[in-house]
């Protein structure tokens, strides 16, 4: 009975969404097993640590109000660095790491700023990676003025992690045209005031005119909002979190819908508390009868260097498809190569039974590292029993201590299980992590809850010899502390099954942030091939290769760092008969003080229906910049199906942001139940790729605030320099794998699914010599591949009418307007035939595709397009008449009056050829005098 309520549980656990164990979790109103990493290179200082449980703490009760007595933090883990001085207060993690952890802690790789940030790129409703504070930020109160309280900026970036809310001004587009025809500053809500202005001088001691864009009439870029520092309204945290009266998230009451900003464009004009509303977190909780939260409460944990257990299968149907040569093929380039040095490492094999290899040794050196190769296990033969295995390794990592929290197991198997549900408490409360690799087509259907219920990773492999896909899973399994100088990285995966004298060929890019520890290993089926490898300067290391012919493998180590530029490497399979040969290279970074480029690639679920498309996203960085214009494909296989697909960094389709460095698409091309592997291969090319400073959802940057008359001037915004986002990396190539996900539902013999085209996300609209101009990236045919059938355009002078009433809205004629290859730039013009352009004329445009099929997409984000002569009312008087302006809007100029003033007088021209370079003090409900 026993058993059968362990594997009821686990059954349990199946059912869930593929979330990994301690993730954040709402438990009565609290949010617990928050993580916040300090990065390793992070000077140790202890009031970080300080710092950390004060904004919390605080961020707790802001929360707390904000989120109207819902939510508060009831538990943080604070991840200490192992580079940091050991404390007897500090813990040792369980499942816990840096790179799963919530919010990080490390300096940003330039210089040059400190913007507190969330690296957020699923669509509305969709919680993000992670929240990237820096040290300066949390020590430096020089940031105060600028961000806001640091409880603020916390409360708005977990808006952004948790509930896949965006920002509510633009810096991109701070200006938009309103329906009563003069500019605002996009902001949410419309009620918070200010002045737009240019300041006279870098200390802003006076204000002067704004300059106007002569071809839209709106402020220059030179143009800055100042908000009153005192506020009447209370709304909205993801504009501006710093000002004192801000307690709240915009509602359906307050919302500025009309704002061309994220959060319109992604969440369809929702208002962020709408979006707040339909999360889990919302549904599963009600207004706590308290008047303050609880206090959270602190944990401190500290890890040291990994100590990890093989945990090899070697069942007898290990000796199908040559999974036991691949096994150890593939366990010895992990010796050799990945776990890093300092690490500990045993060996178990199991079949029925379970025994040890090899006990904990210490990794030292390439002789230990030799050494722990020659136990791997050569054996296929017996059933097949997890737990045995699982059982061993706990007493492999207790024979060094009792506590084993926190070690690694890498369980690989390729049989199903039937016991496997009887350890499932003893893995649950071992604190240990399990990574899981599913050879083979029939392996446990457990294994990915096993995975998911201590916060391994999780892999899968085919039978297909050419995939690489064992190789590649040892590979991706490095230490997860956030330390980067010390891990191998994947350069190259290549395999192919090659007739008899062919050659399989291919370059490796080697760019001068790695070229340590470099390797390239060859793998064979049959009979060995010739292998050739040549340097970019040409030099031939064709005889350096150390073969073992009895694992059908052979291995080049390059001495010292390996020269950068473009390796070529030449395989000839010399036997009569096909064979599958394969290529992998992998390196180390070649410096600890310059990052390598990273590559970091998932899905956007671990489990699907088959009816659902699974967004793919990989993120190329270096250090924390987002490297751009790379060449970015992905390889997903399942055990019946191979396939490609290009991912795309351009705001549109599956990419919710455009040069973010996160390269996105869906997968649409399901082909039955079972797992599928996710694999990534980037290439930069030389004077192509760049670098980027961070875009998308961070902290509004406030230049000053408006108090009396006068500007309280905050720094200007340091910006990167522009020589140091063109580092040029030179040619570079990267493999890495991704993970797994699972789809189960798909009837047996059945069709997949057919998707419509993708929504537009960045429809843009202009007017120019009564012709409106449209552009937009074209979608495809199904969601953002092939190519879409026809589009369908309204228009409308209202904003409110198109965005509810879309289908009522007047067409305009496309008839001539042929769609082009989804990632194209689309681009359309025509003259309104029932529309007069005029001065202060309003034409709100959405878009949609069809497929074929007659599939329509949904609608896309509604463009603005206005015809607008320059102006700009003037700067605010300190003392101002007490009823100058229109009686709706006091203090501000009508266009409407602008433009009766000049058919009324010659004068009237001139005035307003003067005032071109004015300042407006913006009021949506703008007050008589200054607020003081």
């Amino acid at each position: 009975m026993a058993y059968l309520a362990q594997l009821s549980l686990l059954v349990g656990l199946c059912l869930l969404s593929g979330t990994k164990s301690l993730k954040v979790e709402l438990e009565n109103n609290g949010y617990k097993n928050l993580v916040i990493a300090i990065n390793p290179k992070v000077p140790e200082n202890t009031n970080i640590i300080t710092r950390i449980e004060d904004m919390v703490q605080e961020a707790s009760k802001y929360l707390f109000t904000a989120s109207q007595k819902r939510f508060y933090f009831k538990d943080v883990k604070i991840l200490i660095p192992v580079t940091w001085a050991t404390n007897p207060i500090y813990g040792r993690p369980q499942t816990e790491s840096y790179s799963e952890a919530n919010v990080i802690i490390a300096a940003p790789y330039v210089k040059y700023g400190n913007d507190p940030y969330t690296l957020q790129y699923g669509g509305c409703g969709e919680e993000g990676r992670y929240i990237h504070l820096t040290p300066d930020f949390l020590t430096d109160d020089a940031f105060l003025p600028i961000y806001g309280p640091r409880e603020r900026v916390l409360v708005h970036e977990w808006a952004h992690l948790r509930w896949g809310v965006y920002d509510e001004y633009n810096e991109d587009k701070p200006f938009y045209f309103a329906p009563d025809k003069s500019f605002e500053y996009t902001r949410c809500s419309v009620d918070i005031t200010g002045v737009v202005a240019e300041c006279k001088d870098p200390q802003c001691s006076g204000i002067k005119p704004c300059e106007v864009d002569q071809a839209t009439g709106s402020p220059t870029e030179k143009c800055q909002f100042f908000p009153d520092k005192k506020q009447r309204t209370t709304s909205s945290i993801m504009f501006f979190q710093g000002l004192n009266a801000i307690i709240e998230f915009c509602n359906s009451k307050s919302h500025n819908e009309e704002a061309p900003n994220m959060q319109n464009k992604m969440c369809k004009s929702k208002s962020v508390w709408e979006v707040i509303e339909q999360s889990k977190d919302f549904k599963a909780s009600k207004p706590m009868s308290d008047s303050v939260p609880p206090r959270t409460t602190f944990t401190y944990l500290q890890g040291g260097n990994r100590i990890v257990c093989l945990v090899l299968d070697v069942s007898s149907s290990m000796s199908a498809s040559q999974r036991k040569d691949r096994l150890r093929q593939a366990a010895e380039l992990f010796i050799l190569q990945i776990i890093e040095t300092g690490s500990q490492l045993g060996i178990v094999q199991f079949n029925s039974a379970a025994s040890t290899l090899r006990e904990l040794t210490t990794i030292t050196d390439y002789a230990s590292r030799t050494a722990l190769t020659k136990y791997l296990p050569n054996l296929a033969s017996g059933g097949t029993s997890i737990c045995s295995g699982i059982r061993k390794a706990f007493e492999v990592f207790r024979k060094l201590n009792s506590q084993i929290n926190g070690n690694e197991i890498v369980l690989l198997t390729d049989g199903e299980d039937g016991t496997v549900g009887s350890c499932v408490n003893e893995v649950q409360t071992s604190g240990t992590i399990i990574h899981t690799i599913a050879l083979g087509p029939s392996a446990a259907k457990e294994l990915e809850t096993m995975s998911n219920i201590t916060g391994g990773l999780q892999f899968s492999a085919t039978d297909s010899l050419d995939s690489n896909g064992l190789i590649d899973a040892f590979a991706g399994i490095s230490a997860r502390d956030g330390n980067t100088s010390n891990q191998a990285l994947q350069l190259e995966s290549a395999g192919k099954n090659i007739p008899g004298n062919s050659w399989l060929n291919g370059t490796v890019s080697i760019d001068r942030t790695v070229g340590n520890d470099t390797f390239f290993v060859v793998t064979w089926q049959a009979a060995k091939p010739t292998i050739s490898v040549f340097s970019p300067t040409g030099i031939d290391y064709s005889g350096s290769f150390v073969e073992d012919t009895a694992l059908k493998v052979s291995r080049l180590k390059i001495p010292g760092t390996a020269e950068a530029g473009n390796w070529h490497y030449h395989i000839l399979n010399i036997n009569s008969a096909a064979q599958t040969l394969t290529m992998t290279v992998t390196s180390r970074p070649a410096s600890v003080n310059d990052p390598p480029v990273t590559v970091n690639a998932h899905m956007n679920a671990d489990s699907a229906d088959a009816k659902t498309p699974i967004k793919v996203y990989a993120e190329v960085s270096k250090g924390y910049l987002p490297v751009l214009r790379a060449t970015v494909t992905a390889f997903i296989e399942s055990n019946t199906n191979n396939q490609e697909l290009r991912l795309l960094d351009n705001g549109a389709g599956a990419d919710a942001i455009k040069n973010d460095g996160v390269y996105s698409g869906y997968f649409i091309n399901f082909s039955g139940n079972g797992r599928y592997s996710l694999k990534v291969k980037v290439q930069g090319g030389e004077k192509v790729t760049r670098l980027s400073d961070r875009k998308g959802t961070r902290a509004y940057y406030n230049p000053g605030y408006y108090v009396d008359g006068k500007i309280e001037k905050n720094p200007d915004k340091p910006s990167v320099p522009e020589e140091d986002l063109q580092t040029n990396l030179g040619n570079f190539t990267r493999t890495t794998i991704g993970g797994v996900f699972v789809v189960t539902g798909s009837p047996p013999g059945s069709q997949p699914p057919v998707f419509p085209p993708c929504q537009i996300t960045d429809l843009d609209a202009n007017i120019k010599d009564e012709k409106v101009f449209l552009r937009w990236t074209a979608p495809g045919e199904i969601m953002d591949q092939g190519t879409a059938a026809k589009y369908e355009i309204r228009m409308s002078t209202t904003y409110q009418d198109l965005k509810d009433q879309f289908d009522n809205a007047t067409v305009v004629n496309t008839s001539n307007l042929v769609p082009l290859e989804a990632g194209n730039m689309e681009l359309f013009s025509f003259k309104p035939e029932d529309i007069t352009i005029e001065n202060g004329t309003i034409i709100y445009f959405a878009a949609r595709a069809g497929s074929k099929s007659s599939d329509m997409a949904e609608v896309s984000n509604i463009a603005q397009a206005q015809m607008v002569l320059p102006y700009i009312p003037a700067v605010p008087d300190p003392n101002p008449n007490p009823n100058p302006g229109t009686p709706d809007k006091p203090g501000s100029v009508n266009i409407t009056t602008l433009v009766l003033a000049i058919t009324c007088s010659i004068a009237g021209i001139c005035i307003i050829a003067s005032i071109s370079m004015c300042i407006v003090k913006k009021n949506q409900r703008a007050r008589t005098a200054p607020a003081v």
